[in-house]
């Protein structure tokens, strides 16, 4: 076959051109610092990518999931906390009223204080995270307790369930009727008409004190109760981060260029590409060689 000045010359052109493709392909690795820029340059890496990218897209859900359950079990924490304080402070006052030598004057103060205790419950147990009641089991959008003579209680005692890993839920809220339930606040109420003299429940004072003890520890059951999930939370939240890591390692392997690896291809293609040149324009026509001049 004979080769014409023709053929040497689209020869050369076509695999100069290659070489601009490759050359072009090494810069724009380094440039992103990426393997492929479209699918099809490697379906394979594409599709593991995609794999990958939709595992660490779940973990990073789970984890805004954690931090919301988180914010209701901290505020439920908190209220707990306040509650125990406000019980511990009406059974100090039920112990002092029940002194003998209290006039009825210091008796309607302490009524008046166990007034006041009783309406901060009532706050406390009409708490609001992120404008969801957090003692209403799955009924978020309505207080469980409305104020009144005893307060009105409408618990929905549904488990509030948050999912914090693949498959795995979470009960965040705590058992409203362990807590802030109708006993509660008709103990509060008999002992505020004990003192003032307007009780009907033919309740002592050794009885109420008895009852409040019972919500007390109610109280403090539910409280570690609590605290059990928070710490399985914690343990999750731990898992979560391990994976994430090992997500972004995966990616990473799998995208990421090998920097050190392309600079040296990159020099190669090159050099590859500047011999290309000057035999080419020794084979071409003086023409093109006073052009690459």
């Amino acid at each position: 076959m004979r080769v014409t000045q023709m053929m040497l010359a689209n020869n050369t052109l076509r695999n100069v051109s290659k070489s601009y493709d490759k050359l072009g392909t090494y810069q724009q690795q380094l440039a992103t610092g990426k393997k492929i820029h479209r699918p099809s340059e490697d379906p394979v890496v594409a599709m593991k990518g995609m794999h990958y990218r939709t595992s660490l897209t779940e973990i990073e859900q789970f984890q805004r999931n954690l931090s919301e359950a988180y914010t209701w079990m901290e505020n439920s924490e908190s209220a707990l906390g306040h509650t125990t304080n406000v019980l511990q402070r009406a059974r100090e006052l039920v112990v002092q009223a029940k002194n003998g030598t209290l006039g009825p004057e210091d008796r309607q103060a302490i009524a008046r204080e166990i007034e006041q205790l009783k309406k901060d419950l009532v706050q406390v147990s009409n708490t609001k995270v992120a404008g969801k009641y957090i003692f209403n089991g799955t009924n978020i959008e309505q207080a469980p307790v409305k104020d009144g003579t005893p307060p009105t209680v409408t618990n929905n005692n549904d488990d509030f369930m948050v999912e914090v890993a693949k498959g795995v839920k979470l009960k965040i809220n705590v058992t409203p009727n362990n807590v802030f339930n109708k006993d509660l606040f008709e103990t509060l109420q008999d002992i505020e008409n004990v003192l003032n003299g307007t009780s009907t429940s033919g309740k002592t004072l050794d009885n109420l004190l008895s009852d409040l003890d019972n919500h007390l520890n109610a109280v403090l059951a539910e409280r570690a109760e609590l605290g059990a999930r928070v710490n399985r939370l914690e343990l999750v939240e731990q898992r979560l981060a391990e994976q994430q890591l090992i997500a972004k390692r995966m990616i990473s392997d799998n995208e990421d260029a090998d920097i050190e690896k392309i600079i040296t291809e990159l020099k190669s293609q090159e050099s590859v590409h500047r011999a290309a040149l000057a035999v080419g324009a020794r084979i071409i026509q003086p023409t093109l060689v006073d052009f690459l001049r």
